[in-house]
């Protein structure tokens, strides 16, 4: 049985990844700091949900916490190191950006430190598609430049890119990282729009849209972006050998086992259009509140993932339409019955 570690376990995608790992019969340690950025009844209920199965044990840290990671890993020895947890958002990080300096930065600072001192088989760590920043060549391609980074959320993810590079290159150390392009489901964090939006057009009051609604985004259903994550973790980048020049189109360091890998679905989906899903599953017509661009935001995102799938055989194809329905379901049934009547 093999061993993974997964930071941000009670977080959205860290749920949902655990969920996966237990299925395919990996031993998971879960560590999440169930900090206050949104309600953490919801983190909670996702943990316990885990906690049913006895492959699954949950600790209770901050990633930050000077050498806690170092520890944890000397002492647990985990096969595979998948680092989720991050503080997320791009507007908070106009608000509060020293919790994403502690969080993103520190937190993967002394997580390379305890993978350097206790290598796993593979560390694959969360980025983001804001990385690409003011790019405006699309689709996305991780070979692309990726320099100008419009909000500090994506400058602290890419610093973390650039971090574990070095560390990489230094210590010989198999690492992925993935760019996540808006993911959405059940479960989902109360600060992403689709929840905010479904809670609004439920309880008959208006939804604040940006840009007038003239935004694309590569919308990604979180089962497809892990399984993407869990068939990464197969696919060890190793250092091409001298000689050896980088495969076209792989983002494969040329100097170190580490490359970038695009997890989205390939599909921009019209802000407007994403809405009109939304009305679709529940009913009712939106009330909107048409409001300009916000600061560090982007007009549009779209994946090029043809990186994924020649690594791994998979493209993320679930649509919008089938994605909101499950997440709309999902609200339904969960909130009117929950222990959270305010959500």
């Amino acid at each position: 049985m093999r061993k993974a570690l997964v930071t941000g376990s009670a977080g959205f995608i860290g749920y949902y990844l655990c969920k996966r790992l237990i299925a395919d019969g990996f031993e998971v340690i879960g560590l999440d700091a169930m900090t206050d950025y949104y309600d953490v009844r919801l983190k909670e209920r996702r943990h316990q949900m885990l906690l049913q199965s006895p492959n699954f044990r949950a600790l209770n840290e901050r990633v930050e916490t000077p050498g806690y990671l170092v520890d944890l890993l000397a002492r647990e020895k985990p096969d595979v190191v998948i680092h989720l947890a991050a503080q997320a958002g791009v507007r908070y990080s106009i608000e509060a950006p020293r919790s994403y300096l502690d969080s993103n930065i520190a937190g993967t600072f002394e997580l390379l430190e305890a993978a350097r001192a206790t290598p796993p088989q593979h560390l694959l760590i969360a980025s983001t598609s804001s990385a690409y920043g003011a790019n405006t060549t699309m689709p996305y391609v991780e070979t692309a430049k990726a320099d100008h980074q419009m909000s500090f959320y994506a400058a602290t993810k890419k610093a973390c890119e650039v971090m574990s590079h070095s560390y990489a290159h230094l210590y010989g150390l198999p690492t992925t990282l993935f760019r996540f392009f808006t993911v959405y489901g059940p479960w989902g964090r109360p600060d992403m729009a689709l929840f905010k939006f479904t809670k609004a057009i439920l309880a008959g009051e208006p939804i604040d849209v940006y840009n007038h609604g003239d935004m694309r985004r590569d919308f990604t259903y979180v089962e497809d972006l892990v399984l993407g994550i869990r068939l990464l973790i197969d696919a060890l980048p190793q250092r091409p050998l001298d000689g050896e020049g980088v495969p076209e189109g792989d983002s494969l360091s040329p100097v170190a086992p580490w490359r970038i890998v695009n997890i989205g679905n390939s599909a921009p989906v019209q802000l407007t259009d994403y809405i009109a899903a939304i009305e679709a599953a529940t009913g009712r017509k939106a009330i909107r509140n048409l409001l300009p661009m916000q600061p560090g935001d982007v007009p549009a995102t779209w994946a090029d993932t043809s990186l994924l799938e020649h690594l791994t055989g998979f493209r993320p194809a679930t649509t919008v339409e089938e994605g909101v329905a499950r997440f709309v379901e999902w609200y339904r049934a969960f909130y009117p019955t929950s222990a959270f009547p305010d959500a």
